[in-house]
Formats: structure tokens, sequence, C-alpha cells
């Protein structure tokens, strides 16, 4: 029998049932283990009396005769066991009291008397005279500072005009100024620290950098810049485990998600692949679990790490018929780094080559021992056409969570993660946020990354409109003045003006970070520009749906490799394709791409206008393929000299009025009217041209071939000898690879 179907038969916590076993010698390694009918009666045996001796102890305590005497030390124990969790906290109490403040009495005394073992009255006379000693002493500290010379106060980046403007210099003198210290530096360009103290010397000037932290906040009220209080122990209340479905591509993980919530997520993604990460909530035996659905193709490596680190439990699915795939180690190594609980998920047990021990054998052989096979991991064999053991799959999840014993405090601000976000038609930029801590309200003051705004509607993954959020509870945001990064942490302030200046504080240091570090001039720099200017480029201007697609995108076209050519993005962005981005494009000779967004009303008069070529996708795959063959078709063809045939010289014929005409041998391969040739004297080259007149006999022809004689005038060479060897090739055209 199975260590929670017992604990369920007898009412009673896992823990509890576990912690009972080791006590009478039965080792067991989890909820889900089996136990033998011998100990599965002995428990049996001891729990009744400890329930009989419950409410015995509570409703007739003179009965003590009535309980045996392995209970008799204390019968409330058992029962304080058996209505949950009252009884840690009962005794953590008196036993933090008793120890806080003993350690609070002697360590305060010592702290005032190593300073002056005087009595209190001395000591207060000692007090003022410390601290009017430091008020003396920094006051000629700042005396000589303005004598000295005038001070230049720079904040953020330093550039380079904005820098020439506050020293009172041209531009122009400044950027002279810089090549003269190996510094190359266009007007708009970030510059050293030390870089610019070295001109500013210079110059009799003093040059000082106030820079903030990242994560420095603006000068608030004391109360809206205090950090929130840690979680009491009594607020905390338990929520529902967050779960992710992690695996190789096309092994069921969205398929098992639609089969758990009856809807049919999978029929509606292009091609049957996931794009996006999807969040949903589920109640089974009457608890919820929220489940996240990320994508299985390596392209979205950084969504899937992402999802790993936001859930608690991760659910590995390995089809029975493929077993374990490269996708599949890296979601378990994302899931290992993450630390969070595993369970795999076998999936395909209707397929007739399903094989689920050679499955168990592959995760035995990267350290994930199963369950039934001695080890720790959880293995449950489902199948989502069918059905069969999604009940199972569920029953281990609320397990491992009930293992967990997952809490979280809804009481204070909201605290969480972005999931996914877009720019959606009629309701402008939307957040898929997952809650972590605290609860989030309509009107509530939100910021995700460089953006904020008041939160104007909260609607969950059945397209409910909500007025508040819990923890682990995925909702859709509305209010946000952009679209944040897919992952991004979010918060909930009290002042929209906090909000605001932090937003904006955070969006100077991304275009501060944005900007180009120069570098010294060197030959070796010099070379690598030349190269850059003679690569080709290829321009492309991206508009997705999501932020989570936008960066699968991008890291797709970044992993296409070339030395010959490269992939310039111009801009990218979230939404549907406008005339902006048409006449952005036309400017500067760039291809419109468009994933899961449609054009604007004004873009195919635009289009027609300028002549940008628009292409819309809706399946990463086809824009790596078509973007690759794209970037090979822009390589010029290279150019190959393939011999075909050689003859010799053996008399020239002078004609007057056409020149020399050289009787020639074939003596290999062939020769046509329109192949090139190359004249060639003991091994040195002559001449490299064309035939202007190639006969037979009397007779033009258009061929010789080898072992047969013919005459040959070239064209605008008649300086040809007997002995005279002459090639003929073709040029070949090779495609260039990447």
């Amino acid at each position: 029998m199975r260590v929670y179907d017992l604990a369920r038969e007898l009412n009673v916590s896992n823990k509890e049932l576990m912690a009972k076993l080791a006590s009478a010698g039965i080792a067991v390694k989890s909820p889900s283990s089996s136990i033998n009918d011998e100990a599965t009666q002995l428990i049996r045996n001891q729990f009744p009396k400890a329930t009989a001796a419950a409410p015995a102890a509570t409703a007739a305590p003179a009965h003590p005769a009535s309980i045996p005497p392995t209970l008799a030390d204390g019968p409330s124990k058992p029962s304080e066991k058996l209505a949950g969790k009252p009884m840690p906290k009962a005794p953590a109490k008196p036993t933090a009291k008793p120890t806080a403040t003993p350690a609070l009495e002697p360590t305060a005394t010592p702290v005032v008397k190593p300073s002056h073992p005087a009595a209190a009255k001395p000591a207060s006379k000692h007090a003022p005279k410390p601290v009017e000693k430091p008020t003396i002493k920094p006051e000629p500290v700042p005396v000589p500072a303005p004598s000295k010379s005038k001070v230049i106060t720079v904040r953020g980046a330093i550039i380079v005009r904005e820098l020439a403007e506050q020293m009172g210099l041209k531009p122009n003198q400044l950027i002279i100024e810089l090549m003269a210290m190996n510094v190359l530096a266009s007007i708009n360009e970030r510059i050293d620290l030390k870089v610019a103290q070295q001109i500013a010397e210079k110059h009799g000037a003093l040059l000082e950098h106030e820079k903030k932290p990242v994560d420095q906040k603006p000068p608030v009220s004391k109360e809206e810049d205090a950090p929130e209080e840690a979680d009491r122990p009594e607020d905390l209340e338990p929520r529902p485990p967050v779960v992710t479905f992690l695996g190789h591509i096309d092994h069921g993980k969205t398929s098992l998600l639609d089969r758990i919530r009856n809807t049919a997520v999978a029929k509606s993604e292009a091609g049957g692949i996931t794009q996006h990460v999807g969040a949903y909530t589920i109640e089974y035996q009457n608890k919820k679990i929220t489940f996240l659905d990320t994508p299985g193709h390596a392209a979205f490596t950084g969504m899937r790490a992402r999802g790993a680190n936001l859930t608690d439990i991760a659910i590995i699915v390995i089809a029975a018929d493929d077993g374990i795939m490269p996708q599949t180690e890296e979601a378990i190594k994302h899931a290992q780094a993450a630390k969070t609980t595993i369970i795999v998920a076998i999936n395909k047990m209707d397929l007739p080559t399903a094989n689920p021990d050679q499955v168990k054998r592959q995760l035995q052989g990267i350290g994930l021992s199963p369950e039934d096979w001695g080890g720790t991991i959880i293995c449950a064999p489902v199948s989502a056409t069918t059905g069969k053991g999604i009940d199972h799959l569920l029953e281990m999840i609320l397990l491992q969570a009930e293992m967990l014993e997952l809490k979280a405090s809804p009481k204070g601000r909201a605290h969480g993660y972005v999931i996914e976000a877009q720019l959606e038609p009629g309701m402008g930029p939307t957040a898929n946020l997952l809650v972590t801590r605290g609860t989030l309200h309509v009107g509530d003051i939100i910021m995700a990354g460089p953006y904020w705004g008041r939160v104007k509607a909260l609607i969950n993954d059945h397209g409910i409109k909500l007025r508040t959020a819990l923890p682990s509870m995925p909702v859709k945001c509305m209010g946000l003045s952009g679209v944040p990064q897919a992952g991004a942490a979010f918060q909930v302030y009290t002042s929209d003006r906090v909000a605001r200046d932090l937003a904006e504080h955070r969006n100077d240091d991304l275009q501060a970070a944005r900007m180009f570090v120069p570098k010294k001039a060197s030959l070796d720099t010099m070379a690598e520009q030349i190269l850059q200017n003679q690569r080709l480029e290829l321009k492309l201007i991206l508009k997705c749906d999501t932020q989570g697609s936008l960066e699968a995108i991008r890291k797709v076209l970044g992993e296409i490799k070339s030395d010959k050519i490269s992939i310039a993005i111009v801009m990218d962005g979230v939404g549907n394709i406008n005339e902006n981005d048409v006449l952005l494009a036309s400017a500067s000779d760039a291809i419109v791409i468009g994933f899961n967004v449609s054009k604007e009303e004004r873009v195919a008069r635009a289009q027609k206008a300028e002549g940008v070529e628009i292409r819309l996708y809706s399946i990463i795959y086809q824009i790596a393929d078509e973007i690759r063959e794209a970037m090979s078709g822009m390589l010029a063809p290279e150019l190959r000299d393939k011999l075909i045939g050689r003859a010799e010289v053996r008399q020239v014929f002078p004609i007057s009025k056409t020149g020399n005409v050289a009787g020639c041998l074939m003596v290999h391969g062939r020769v046509h009217i329109r192949c090139k040739t190359r004249v060639k004297r003991a091994g040195d080259l002559l001449y490299e041209g064309s035939i202007q007149t190639l006969k037979r006999f009397q007779d033009e022809v258009n061929e010789v071939r080898e072992g047969q004689e013919c005459g040959i005038r070239l064209k605008n060479f008649a300086d040809v000898a007997a002995a005279d060897i002459l090639e003929f090739f073709e040029v070949e055209k090779i495609p260039q690879k990447l």
C-alpha cells in the first residue's frame, strides 16, 4: 500500500505518518513509497488508539485509566498533531522569549560600558565634546575647493557634446584632444570617466561624476521609500503550486495540458508548436494548481530557463517511444539549476512502440533514479490521447506540493514576474503576470522594468475580469505605459510619483548602457573597421505579437553566423506593421519581418509606393530558413576556371588581312568557340582572352575534339609561335555558402 493512500485513510498528514513509520523502524523514502501488509496493520493498530485518545482527552479528561501507558505522558500531543499545524507554533513562542530577553540584556550593558566605564552623568558630559570636534574639522575641507577651479558635475553617461558644452569648448576641439589621447569618439558617443577627468584637468576644471546605483530610488518620503517588512509567520497561507511543463519538442507538453484543461490550446498554435508561454489555473480535489506551458524548441532556451525559475514543480515530459532527447536533458538541467522538484511524465503510452523501461534506464543513466527502482524521482506513465494516468499525475503534483509546504503572504503590496507581454489592438500594452507575494488590486500603481502605470483591469485565463489577484495566480494586466520584457520583475508602489521617477531612472540607465563605448585607435581596430565596411549587411525590421516571440526570433537570427554577411536589426517592436515601419525600411533599405501580426490600413499603399518587401510568418523555423536563403542569395557567386582542353601549336599560317592563324592539334579534351583561352610559352603566360575564329580545314566549326587538327585565330593577339600551348577553360559560377 502507498504511504499517501494510508495517510488519506487515517486522515493524517503524510509527514506525520512518515514520522510514525520511522519511529516504528519502517524506512520509507517518500509518500509514494509502498509498505507491506504487516506494516500497514501495525500503523492502523497504533493510530486508532491515538484518535480515540484525542476526543477522550478533550471531552472527558477524568478517565486517565483508559489511556494506554505509551500515551500516558501527554494525550494532548497526538490530538495536536491530528488537528493540523498548531503544535510547532505553541512551543516556539515560550522558547523564543526566554532566549531573546537574556540575550539582549547582557549585550545592551557592555555596549555602553566599553565606550567609557564612567557613570551616566560623566558620560553625558563627554557626549557633546566628540560631536563638536567633527563639526570643526570638516569646515576647512570645503574652503579650498572653490578657490581651486570650477567644478563640472556630470550625471550618467559622459557624452562628448555635453562635456564640451559644460567646459565651454567646441565639440571639434574636444574630439581633436581625444584623438591626441588615442581615443576615437564622435560627437554623440560616450567616453570613459578617466579620460574625461584628464581633459578637464588640462583646462583647469575638476570633473565629478554623480552616478546613481541601478536600484537606487529617487528621493521620496520615508514612508514611501521604506522597504516592506518580511512576512510574518502568522500571515503565511497555503498557496497553489506553480507547475511547469518542460521537455523536447513534440513530446506532448501542450497536449497533456490540453487534456487537463479540456481545451484545444495545441490546435490553435501554428504548426502544433507552442510559440508563447501560457499560464493556466485548474482545480482538482478542491485544490488549485497553476500551470506554465513553455515552448520546447531550442530557440526558447531563455524563456524555458525563466519558466523553470518561476516554478515549484517541473514536469519533464518524455515520449515513451522517443526517450530522452538533447532538449530533454537541457530542460532537466534548467530545472536542477532552479532547484525545483522534478516529476517525470512518460507520455504517449497508448502507442504500440511505447517503452517506459527504456526511458527509466535513460533517466538512471543521467542521475535521475526512478522511485520504483529505488530512487526519488516520481515517474507517471500518461497518455494525452486517451487521458489514462492524468489523475495519477495530478495526485502526484498535489502530493509533492503538500511535502513542499508552499506558503505566501497575501498581505501587503504585490510582487511577481512578467510571464509574457504584448501590444494588443484596442487594449494597448498588456502583460501576463504571476503574483508571488501580496495581493494585486485593480487601481494599484505597478512598475515592471522601465514601464509603470495604474492597473486598469485584471483578466484571468478564462477571460473573466477580476478585482484582485492572490499569490500563484496568473492574470493579464492592462495599464502599463509600455511592453516590458518577459521575465522582468514587477512591484506595486504606493505613489505614482515614486513609480514614475524610478521608471525614468531605469530608462535613462538602459539608454546609457546601449550607447557605444569607443575603442582606442590602433591598426587592429582600423583593419576591423575596413573589414566591417566590406562585409555585406542584411537589414531587417522585426515586428512581433509578444516580447517573448521577439526575444526568440532575435536568438534564432543571432545563431546564423557568417564571415561574409551580417544581419542588422534596424528596429524591433511589438505590434502590427504600420506606415512608419515601411518608411523606415525604405530609408534604410531593410526588409520588414512580421511574426503573428498583420498590416495596418495604409501599409499596402505605402509598400507599393516605396517598394518595400514585407514578409509575414507564423512559425519561427520558416523565418530562420528564409533569412538564411536570402543571405546566401546576396553573396556574389565564386568564379572558378574549369579546364576543358589543351592544344599544341604545330605551325603558324600568316594571313595578310586577318593576321596569324595557329594550326593546332588537340592533345586533350575539347575546344568550342565560346570558351576562354590562355597562351603559354615555356611555362610563361603570354595571353588570356577569347577565340575569334575556329576552323577545321576550310569550314568554321563550333567545337573540335581530342586528336583532331584545327585552325585557331585569337582575338587581338597574333604573336603565336610553334610549340606554344593553348589552354581552353570555362568560367563556373559557384554559389557561396554562409
